[in-house]
């Protein structure tokens, strides 16, 4: 591990530091792209991070002069924010705004200040005492002196942006009275974090954002029980631990979790570096085990320090340490894969079941959930931890993804989820358009999806049911009609081309078909595969296709079956 960490430092050795163009910044008002500005920002940083953790291994100063010239570029920056999140109040130049990306830059600095004290003051004092005044100018002083809306935020804002500004105070605050003002903020943030989260420990994000939601408190948490010699320790709270526990209970197979809301790719998610630190802080085997699990497939002892290179700013270089503390202990636990075999989160209401080969996820909900797309009573199913039903997830976000246009996206419609359109209308967003009388029992769970469409789609009773058994997955749908006003259609969503059968059945991949009764409905393929961006492809490949069953016949009531088997 030392050794591959050492060799890819040296891939930077004597390598420009790049500046990040005013241009490129611009292009998210002018385009709508952010992810040209992102790249280039992120690039420089694990540039950075890389050179750091090669210094760390080896010890003996090569790296010192690409570090000392890294950090004073990176210093000389005007903002580490990203231009999604430029303030619409940052009116001058030295204006300064705390979003995720100022704190996570002015986390990793502060872990370097930390980590290479000796080294850099060798080469100058000056340069630490710089350090320390960037990041108060840039986070400690704005983070105290305004009430930014994320301290009050139940989503991944909240802690992901805490864990950073409590390393800044740890390691570059050397005001008493500051420290402990900045610390109680953290703290009265937290604990604003935690009252919203659900008691089940569901992230309303997916489990692309647990990373940043609930194992970013984790960080906060870890680094509050060190800061006060063990008097800070929530491990034991019930709470927490199933907000850790929530990873795994997501977790499909084969790498694969389940994606509901935007998940980036729903495959190698999570990083091995916070999940087996977190599953160490509760006390929790399966989560630890699940770490080392995941390591192992990863190489990690031949790969460590290459295996996050597709993960945002990577590494992040704290999480990187504090995992780097406990290496031994995760390489001497035993590695197992969760299987668990039914899981039902009755807060986020979803429900997982896993039967021999298959494993099907489905969810209820509201429409007004963080990361949301309109898909109250989608369902998922893979098979032999191969997906065979899909939700797409979110592609490359722009401008579009979060403002008033984000609906406007396909992905975030439920017309290209596992869905029924009603009368051809697609489910509405809003907290209002929610399921009811959500049931639930071993492998099975039913809702009525009524309330999740606006009045146009004329339903007043759409009772979804989906079970899971040994002998395949069955979705029943009894509806009820106020009139018959248009096209009423189930649709299903898919990676490999299905093919339509004479007798009732469409074949899947893996040797799967859905059953279904062709008096009822008639089937037909689309090929969406134009409609897939670059990041799509690169999650399920360069196609996708929706199955299309639409309800013969304008009766206004109903009970259509069909199985997956």
């Amino acid at each position: 591990m030392r050794r591959n960490y050492i060799e890819h430092g040296e891939r930077y050795i004597d390598r420009p530091w790049s500046s990040l163009p005013a241009t490129e910044f611009a292009r998210f008002k002018t385009d709508g792209n952010r992810t040209g500005y992102e790249t280039l920002c992120f690039n420089k940083r694990r540039q950075l991070v890389a050179l750091v953790m090669a210094e760390v291994m080896e010890g003996k100063g090569r790296f010192m002069p690409d570090i000392v010239n890294g950090l004073q570029s990176t210093l000389e920056e005007t903002w580490w924010g990203l231009p999604a999140h430029y303030g619409t109040k940052m009116q001058r130049a030295e204006d300064q705004n705390v979003d995720l990306f100022n704190a996570e830059t002015a986390g990793m600095v502060a872990w370097i200040s930390y980590v290479l004290e000796e080294r850099l003051d060798s080469f100058s004092p000056l340069l630490r005492k710089r350090i320390d005044s960037e990041i108060a100018r840039r986070i400690l002083d704005p983070a105290v002196k305004n009430n930014y809306w994320w301290k009050r935020a139940g989503m991944n804002w909240n802690p992901w942006i805490a864990s950073n500004w409590l390393t800044c105070i740890l390691f570059c605050e050397h005001d008493d009275k500051r420290r402990a003002e900045g610390i109680g903020q953290i703290i009265h943030a937290l604990d604003a974090f935690i009252d919203a989260y659900p008691e089940d420990g569901g992230c309303d994000e997916g489990p692309g954002y647990w990373d940043r939601a609930a194992a970013s408190l984790y960080e906060c948490l870890a680094l509050l029980r060190a800061a006060t010699g063990g008097t800070v320790d929530m491990s034991h709270e019930q709470k927490i631990k199933a907000m850790g526990s929530y990873i795994y209970k997501m977790y499909i197979g084969n790498g694969y979790y389940v994606n509901f809301a935007d998940a980036h790719n729903n495959r190698n998610m999570q990083q091995v570096n916070v999940v087996y630190p977190f599953g160490l802080y509760l006390g929790d085997r399966t989560m630890t085990s699940f770490a080392a699990y995941t390591a192992q497939k990863a190489r990690i002892t031949e790969r460590a320090a290459t295996i996050y290179d597709r993960s945002g700013n990577w590494p992040t270089l704290g999480r990187e340490l504090m995992m780097l503390g406990n290496i031994n202990s995760m390489l001497r636990e035993t590695p197992a894969e969760p299987a668990t075999a039914d899981v039902w989160l009755p807060d986020l209401q979803i429900m997982t079941a896993r039967r021999g080969g298959l494993f099907v996820a489905t969810k209820g909900g509201h429409n007004g959930e963080s990361h949301n797309h309109n898909d109250v009573g989608s369902f998922i199913v893979y098979t032999d931890g191969e997906p065979l039903l899909i939700d797409p997830g979110v592609g490359s976000y722009t401008a579009q993804t979060f403002s008033n246009g984000r609906y406007g996206i396909w992905t975030m419609q439920s017309q290209y989820h596992n869905l029924p359109m009603i009368n051809c209308t697609g489910q509405k967003d809003g907290k209002k358009y929610a399921a009811r009388n959500i049931s639930y029992t071993r492998g099975s769970l039913s809702m009525d999806l009524a309330g999740c469409y606006p009045d146009s789609a004329e339903v007043t009773e759409w009772t979804r049911s989906v079970k899971a058994s040994s002998k395949g997955v069955e979705v029943t749908e009894n509806y009820t009609l106020r009139e018959h006003r248009g096209t009423t259609a189930l649709t299903l969503m898919t990676v490999t081309r299905p093919d339509i059968l004479c007798d009732g059945t469409i074949a899947l991949n893996g040797g799967r078909r859905i059953a279904y009764d062709p008096k009822q409905l008639s089937v037909s393929i689309e090929d969406i595969s134009p409609m897939l961006d670059a990041h799509l492809k690169g999650v399920w490949g360069e196609k996708m296709y929706r199955i299309v069953m639409t309800v013969k016949g304008n009766k206004t009531k109903g009970s259509i079956r069909y199985k997956v088997i």
